[in-house]
């Protein structure tokens, strides 16, 4: 069966959540982590609408000493995942910088994908839906809302990259991980109830 071979990098500022998306999205948990040192390294497997996709997941560190490393993990990338934190408006004015060096070291053509993270916690809302959704749209990327803690929207953030990629498709052999539909993810998250972990 083809496979895809997609290279994604997430980028933001530190404490947003990069780790966490990362995890929820490879191992379907969520854990509070240490802060990331350089970069982590994940991959995941799975068939969606008939194509097999291999994620190899970049979380890079976003501490400022660290950020003269960030650029060498963005060669080959296909996608990059910019997250801010919606309760932290100044993770949100950091955007602009990241997206400018994604565009300066990142390759040509790279799908930008803007996700703004921790959604559970809305009574601490810093950062507007609108004013983000906003912000996309003048950089022309994709746009969701997720949180970590509860797994909305983590899957569906990366099944529309990757129904947003090119149609470059590379054949190999996989084990295979079926994403359930939005249909069965709902229903399971129904049966589970509300705010679980």
């Amino acid at each position: 069966m083809a496979i895809r071979e997609v290279k994604i990098c997430l980028v933001g500022k530190m404490g947003v959540g990069k780790t966490c998306i990362a995890e929820r999205f490879v191992s379907e948990t969520f854990k509070v982590t240490e802060t990331t040192i350089g970069a982590l390294f994940m991959t995941k497997t799975f068939i969606l609408d008939g194509t097999v996709y291999k994620f190899q997941i970049w979380d890079t560190a976003g501490q400022e000493k660290y950020r003269a490393l960030a650029p060498m993990y963005y060669r080959g990338a296909a996608a990059a995942i910019v997250v801010y934190d919606i309760t932290e408006e100044d993770s949100f004015n950091c955007l602009k910088g990241w997206i400018k060096e994604l565009q300066r070291y990142g390759p040509p053509n790279l799908l930008v994908a803007l996700c703004g993270n921790k959604c559970d916690l809305g009574d601490l809302r810093e950062v507007t839906f609108e004013d983000a959704k906003a912000f996309s749209e003048s950089c022309h990327s994709i746009f969701l809302e997720t949180s970590a803690k509860t797994g909305q929207n983590v899957n569906e953030l990366f099944i529309e990259i990757s129904r947003s990629l090119p149609a470059e498709i590379q054949d190999k052999n996989s084990s295979l991980v079926r994403l359930p539909s939005r249909r069965t993810a709902e229903r399971q998250k129904s049966s589970k109830g509300c705010c679980k972990s």
